[in-house]
This record gives structure tokens, sequence and C-alpha cells, in this order.
């Protein structure tokens, strides 16, 4: 089953072309690796699959809805690359952020249940951050943040999470950790798609690798033919 469809996707900034005739499917279940050089585009196709950047030519089908018209949002899940970005001293507290993961079922003016409690707990423990529920975000370091931000994007239970680069400006160490997370919440049915320059620590926990190239187009892979080398030697190929 698709819960992704692209078909003949194109798309330009004023000042160059970035997506050319772009295709591909995502099956439920699926991890899927965007991978490709700096400037072809890995965050924009996001923007335009989400619909947060409006397509110019082609068609975008989220769970069999056209993007334009798709306001199921509870199914999708979102962790964007400027998530960690934020002002260390905000005073909220990890809970406090992963709660706001709700609004999108909820609204901001309705209160919170016991259940809906449970939901925020239950989202700390899948990323290993229930000890840290009380803890201010900005105490917290960048691979504990991501983690909590990932919490945020599950507690809503989506059948889809977006990442783009989710391992930016964190340590190997942390990298490594992130990738085996996410490794294992796919392995329970989540299906995800990730912008990701971190090719040889995705690529084992992946099944999937969409490599876009310098002139727009897209070349989709099984991630268990080709090894992390011959990836990067298709990137440089198409630099």
């Amino acid at each position: 089953m698709n819960v992704l469809e692209v078909k003949n996707l194109s798309f330009s900034y004023p000042d160059k072309n970035i997506l050319n005739n772009l295709s591909f499917n995502v099956q439920k279940g699926d991890f899927l690796c965007v991978v490709g050089t700096n400037g072809t585009g890995k965050s924009t196709l996001l923007k335009l699959i989400l619909n947060i950047l409006q397509k110019q030519n082609g068609e975008i089908k989220l769970l069999n809805t056209s993007s334009e018209d798709f306001k199921d949002f509870s199914k999708i899940a979102y962790v964007s690359q400027k998530a960690t970005s934020f002002n260390r001293d905000f005073p909220a507290t990890v809970e406090e952020i992963v709660t706001l993961g709700l609004y999108s079922k909820k609204g901001f003016l309705k209160s919170y249940t016991k259940e809906d409690k449970q939901k925020v707990c239950s989202a700390l423990k899948r990323v290993g951050m229930y000890e840290y529920k009380n803890r201010k975000i900005g105490n917290l370091s960048g691979g504990q943040q991501q983690r909590v931000f990932i919490a945020k994007a599950l507690v809503s239970s989506p059948e889809i999470l977006f990442l783009d680069e989710p391992t930016v400006g964190i340590d190997i160490k942390a990298v490594d950790s992130i990738c085996c997370l996410l490794g294992d919440l796919n392995k329970s049915g989540l299906t995800i798609i990730m912008v990701t320059h971190d090719i040889s620590s995705t690529l084992f926990h992946s099944n999937k690798v969409l490599v876009l190239s310098e002139d727009g187009k897209g070349e989709l892979m099984s991630s268990e033919k080709f090894s992390s080398n011959s990836i990067s030697s298709h990137l440089h190929h198409n630099n």
C-alpha cells in the first residue's frame, strides 16, 4: 500500500531549478532516506510533500489524498531541521514540549485529560526520555533534545514520520543512538521519511534510499543493494 505518491514533480526557485520531473512512491512500513549533495532539493521536497511550499507541476498524494487537500494532520508528524534551534533559556519542561504535539488533535483551548498525560508519558518512554520529563528542555544535550522533539512528533500516534536532518549538530555517539531509535520505531510499524547527510549511520536501518542529483532528478533504490560507499560514489558522480 502506497502512503506517499510523487509523480512528475517539478519545482524552481526564482534563481534555480531544484526538482525536475521527479517520481517515486513510499509504501507503508518503509524507512526512506532522502540523500543528495547540497542544493539538490532534499528539504524542499519534504516541504512540498507537506504543502509548506506550493508545488508548481506534478502530483503529490499523501495517504491517498492530494497534498493540497490533506487535512488529517494527526496521521503525519514532522520534525524540522530547526527543531532544536531555540532559546536555551526557554523555560518549558520536557513534558510540556511533548504535550504540544497533541494540539493537532485537541486544539489550544481544550483541557488535557488523564489519557493525554498517559500518551505523553508513553511517547517519552519510547524515546528513552521519561526520566527527564521535569527537566528544562534547554538543560539537555543536543541528542537528548532531538529525542524530545521526536517524542513530540510521536505523541499523536502518526502513521508517517518526516524528519529533516535530525542528526545535524549532535555528536557521533548521539547520531548512532538517534538512528537506532528511528530503526526501532520503524520496526514497530511507523513509516519514516528522512532527509539525511549521515548516510553510513542510517543505511543499516533504512530499506530505501532516494538519491537526488544536481539535474533535479532522483533515483529510488533499495538500501540492501548499496553500501554507503557506493551511494557516496553515486552522489559524487552526480555532483
